[in-house]
C-alpha cells in the first residue's frame, strides 16, 4: 500500500484556495489532510506527526530539519487585514499588547515592530481563549486570521502588520509557507504546487462554497488584494530579513 503523506493546513478562510485545490485535485488518495490554527499545525510539524504543513515562518528555526518546497505561501505586499494589532486608543497610549495564541510568526512581528518601528516599550500578555474581549483603554491585542477579519467593525484603531513591516523594510512579508520536516519526491511536490495553483485560479469558487456569515470582508479584495500566494524570491528575501531578527521562541 502506497504511504499517504500527512499534510496539516491551517483551516482560516485565507487557506481557501489552496485547500480547494489539494480537495479537487488526483491528490486525495496520497494524502491526509489535518487542519487546526498554525501553532498546532507548526507543533505537529515539530513533532513529526505530520511531514508537512501550511506553518508560520517562525517555525523554521526549531525544526530540526526545514524544506520549504512549495512556490506558494500566505504572503502579503501591503495590507494583509487578518493580521493586526487591535486597540481602542492609539499607538501611543498602548501600554499592554496581548499575543495571540494562534501564531508564533504573527507573534515575533509584533515584537519586532513594536520595539523598531513604533519605538514602543509594552508590556507583552498571553492570550488564552476570550482575550479579544479584553481588548479595552490602553490594553491593545494580536488578532489573527477569521477572527481579525470579524473584529474589524469594533475597533476605532487597527495596525496592519505586514503593511508596517512593509513600511519599516521595503520587503514583502511571508506569513506561512509549505514546510515539509523531510525532503519530498519531487514527482508530489510538483503535482502539489499544481494542486494549489488551480485553487487559486478558481477564486470565486472558493468565494461562492463560503457561507454568507463567514463572509466578513469582501472576499475577493481579500483573495486578489490582501494575500498574495506566490513564494516568490522578493518575498524570500523577506523571509530571510526576518528570520534574521527573529531573538527567541514565543
Amino acid at each position: 500500500m502506497e504511504r499517504k503523506w500527512r499534510i496539516g493546513a491551517v483551516s482560516y478562510l485565507n487557506t481557501r484556495p489552496l485547500l480547494l485545490g489539494l480537495e479537487q485535485s488526483g491528490l486525495m488518495p496520497q494524502i491526509e489532510l489535518v487542519k487546526a490554527y498554525p501553532a498546532k499545525i507548526a507543533q505537529d510539524l515539530m513533532e513529526g506527526t505530520i511531514d508537512m504543513g501550511l506553518v508560520p515562518v517562525a517555525v523554521i528555526p526549531l525544526l530540526k530539519e526545514a524544506h520549504l518546497v512549495s512556490n506558494y505561501c500566505i504572503g502579503a505586499l501591503g495590507d494583509v487585514a487578518s493580521v493586526c494589532i487591535f486597540s481602542k486608543v492609539p499607538m501611543e497610549e498602548i501600554e499592554k499588547v496581548y499575543l495571540d495564541y494562534q501564531s508564533r510568526t504573527s507573534v515575533q512581528l509584533a515584537r519586532i515592530l513594536l520595539k523598531q518601528f513604533w519605538k514602543k516599550e509594552v508590556e507583552f500578555l498571553k492570550a488564552e481563549e476570550g482575550y479579544i474581549q479584553q481588548i479595552e483603554g490602553s490594553t491593545a491585542g494580536v488578532i489573527i486570521g477569521d477572527r481579525a477579519l470579524a473584529s474589524r467593525p469594533h475597533f476605532d484603531y487597527i495596525y496592519d502588520l505586514a503593511s508596517a513591516w512593509i513600511a519599516h523594510t521595503g520587503h514583502p512579508f511571508v506569513f506561512a509557507t509549505w514546510i515539509a520536516n523531510k525532503p519530498m519526491p519531487a514527482d508530489f511536490m510538483e503535482a502539489f504546487d499544481k494542486a494549489n495553483a488551480y485553487g487559486l485560479q478558481r477564486i470565486e469558487e472558493v468565494i461562492a462554497g463560503i457561507p454568507s456569515a463567514e463572509q466578513v470582508v469582501d472576499l475577493h479584495k481579500y483573495y486578489t488584494e490582501n494575500i498574495s500566494y506566490d513564494f516568490d524570491a522578493a518575498k524570500k528575501r523577506g523571509l530571510d530579513l526576518f528570520l534574521s531578527l527573529l531573538d527567541k521562541p514565543v
